[in-house]
């Protein structure tokens, strides 16, 4: 019982923590190389970091919120007792604390240069209400988890503030989304006609299957004297040895080409409507068939997939979009940022990193380890460019395929010819001058 009641707690504490943040800016930050600061601002006394160009008041964090900000990571992660500094998992749990506190300063800040207001007591009561109704069966069970996870009342506030300052950011990003034009929207169903709004023709068919020749020669003979669908029922029933279409009159439907193992897919694709066909050799034994119905090929007119079209083209820019702002929110706020070297992260401007991945086996740098690592990062970051002429309309950020070295099988390939196009002089050599023309009698 008291298991149980823990988990519901800690269920609980995530819900109000995560929820509305998800999808949102602030557990979005890509970690990014930042340089050494320039200029970097004196970080007060008893302070850990500092953020400039926003509200004098929210700017500096104290030595005091970190500390309260570990306490409350250490809870979400159920870590019991918290590890004495200079641990790993203490560690980890300062930069959690540290990145949360950051969060909150960034977001703030970039509402408050967006232009959007204060928000006001009775939002956040709002706010907080739907929450408590969404993830608490009480106000009880909502007391016990503030009491477990270590949240005073000021920090319930600042999330809940966190979280509808970001959701009126991303309502903001989306309203200024550019909309697909009606080239856009044409370009894009010309590219994706044939995989997207075409119908291939199919075709219903009826057949009798047998191991024994014989048995299948029979069932034609049948069948050219009567193709009914009477006679279909009384002859697939009769001779076939498909479970699946024996008592339904041999009857296969919505055959697409391709779909159909061969040599009955192309010869049922090349049979005309009500035509009698095999016997064929495949795997289940010999085959006759009859094509039943042809349904052509569909095309969906523009004017019918246009809506569909506009509403992915949207959702497609307005992703773009959103990226685009979180590169710029990260860069904007990260170069803002300055931190004592205690707890320096990537994300102050003047950490200094030593260019080595973070998830980097530390052994990978050792001139003799102990234990060679399994596997190293690359020296250099691969880059992933698209492949020359994947960019289409359907796929804007085409094929990416990392750089390799070049093949040894190519440089034995034939050289390139050095013959010089008409008219052209060898690199260094002077043009050679027009012939003047030669005044007559001379």
């Amino acid at each position: 019982m008291a298991s149980n009641k823990r988990q519901s707690k800690a269920a609980g504490l995530k819900r109000l923590v995560l929820v509305g943040f998800a999808a949102l800016l602030i557990l979005l930050f890509a970690g990014i190389a930042i340089a050494d600061g320039i200029g970097d601002p004196d970080i007060p006394s008893g302070a850990v970091a500092v953020v400039e160009d926003v509200p004098d008041d929210i700017g500096t964090i104290t030595d005091k919120e970190l500390r309260h900000g570990i306490v409350q990571a250490a809870a979400e992660s159920q870590i019991s007792p918290i590890p004495k500094p200079g641990d790993e998992q203490y560690d980890g749990l300062r930069e959690t604390a540290l990145g949360e506190l950051l969060d909150s300063i960034w977001i703030q800040g970039e509402a408050a240069e967006m232009g959007f207001p204060p928000v006001t007591e009775q939002e956040v009561a709002t706010e907080l209400k739907k929450l408590k109704e969404q993830s608490f069966q009480s106000e009880k069970q909502f007391q016990e988890f503030l009491k477990e996870s270590h949240y005073t009342t000021e920090d319930v506030n600042r999330r809940v503030t966190l979280q509808i300052l970001s959701g009126k950011i991303q309502a903001k990003i989306q309203e200024e989304a550019p909309t697909p034009s009606s080239s856009e929207i044409e370009d894009y169903y010309e590219a994706a006609k044939a995989s997207q709004f075409t119908t291939p023709e199919s075709r219903d068919i009826r057949i009798v299957v047998n191991k024994d020749e014989s048995k299948v020669e029979e069932a034609k003979a049948e069948l050219e004297k009567d193709d009914s669908i009477e006679s279909w029922e009384e002859v697939a029933k009769k001779y076939s040895t498909d479970p699946a279409t024996k008592n339904k009159g041999g009857l296969q439907t919505g055959l697409s080409e391709g779909g159909v193992a061969e040599p009955l897919n192309k010869a049922v694709f090349s049979t005309q409507q009500g035509e009698l066909g095999g016997p064929l050799k495949e795997t289940r034994g010999f085959v006759i068939f009859e094509v039943a119905k042809i349904t052509p090929e569909k095309v969906q007119p523009l004017e019918e997939a246009e809506a569909q079209i506009s509403t992915q083209l949207t959702e497609q820019l307005a992703t773009q979009s959103f990226n685009e702002f979180l590169r710029n929110f990260n860069s904007t706020w990260a170069s803002r940022t300055f931190c004592t070297s205690e707890v320096m992260i990537v994300r102050c401007d003047n950490y200094k990193s030593d260019g080595r991945p973070a998830e980097a086996n530390p052994a990978c740098y050792e001139a003799d380890p102990a234990e060679p690592p399994e596997a190293c990062p690359a020296l250099v970051a691969p880059i992933k460019p698209a492949q020359p002429g994947s960019v289409t309309v359907l796929e804007p950020e085409g094929q990416q395929l990392v750089q390799r070295p070049r093949p040894s099988k190519l440089e034995a390939a034939a050289p390139e010819s050095t013959e010089l196009p008409p008219g052209v002089a060898p690199e260094g050599t002077p043009e050679s001058a027009p012939e003047e023309a030669t005044p007559e009698g001379e």
